[in-house]
């Protein structure tokens, strides 16, 4: 693990090796969730890395691990500035070009950004469980996060996996909950997305229906859709062999139709 300033900011960085590389595969770069970080990711992105031949780089978000804490708070539009600011800066200090992404929940929402937004080129994103609209089912469970936050150990949980946990938590929490972010909303840069695209969603999301995957599929132009039952709102938890062979394959797809 290391850091690297990224617009005064101190980001956490780890970079891991596939135990089988495919020559000339890009990297894969995970974009973790709205309570994540590099250390709650566990053993993923490395069991990711060897089925698909690509290095993972893992990072923490500013606010989250042991990246620097937020200091004020998130502004509505803080996914569009860590997909169109933030994530450049890091892939341009990295030197990683034409990356595949792949975001869980808020990382999934970074991901969709920046690919329909940034005008940079991509192999491909995965999103696990993304947001492209604020739905009543999202905005509930988060109120419920607030009161066990608040009342249960869940403070406690969280601890282990950032420097200042208050800052991870109600970074996220406060600006899902304020009125201004329900009209939230990234379609617009569906149709703008030039590289293939993987979603995937639990039938038991707490967090989101199939209707946000079911958009990107209707907005975008290349898009893969995977459906998996018995499982909630992180798919790399509750079915980690099939994202893990879904993604695999998806890469494998890719990397073979290049020239």
């Amino acid at each position: 693990m290391k850091t690297l300033s990224i617009h005064g900011k101190e980001i956490e960085v780890v970079r891991l090796v596939s135990a089988h590389p495919r020559p000339g595969a890009p990297a894969m770069v995970f974009l973790h969730e709205g309570l994540g970080s590099v250390s709650m990711w566990r053993d993923f992105p490395q069991r990711v890395a060897d089925a698909s031949g690509c290095e993972a780089i893992v990072f923490s978000r500013h606010g989250y691990g042991k990246s620097t804490p937020i200091a004020e708070p998130r502004g509505v539009r803080y996914m569009h500035d860590e997909a169109l600011t933030t994530l450049p800066a890091l892939l341009d200090t990295l030197g990683v070009e034409a990356p595949f992404l792949f975001g869980h929940s808020d990382g999934g929402s970074i991901a969709l950004i920046h690919a329909g937004g940034a005008h940079r080129p991509l192999a491909g994103i995965i999103v696990m469980a993304p947001h492209v609209l604020v739905e009543e089912v999202s905005v509930t469970s988060i109120e419920q996060a607030k009161v066990a936050y608040k009342t249960t150990d869940l403070k406690n949980r969280l601890g282990r996996y950032h420097a200042d946990v208050d800052s991870a938590f109600w970074g996220w929490n406060d600006i899902w909950l304020h009125p201004e972010f329900r009209h939230w909303n990234i379609e617009e840069y569906l149709p703008t997305i030039a590289c293939p695209v993987m979603a995937i969603q639990g039938e038991d999301d707490e967090y989101g229906t199939m209707d946000q995957i079911e958009r990107i599929a209707r907005g975008a132009r290349d898009v893969d859709l995977v459906k998996l039952a018995d499982c909630r709102h992180s798919p790399h938890k509750d079915q980690p062999e099939a994202v893990i062979e879904a993604v695999a394959g998806f890469v494998t797809r890719i990397l073979d139709a290049r020239p």
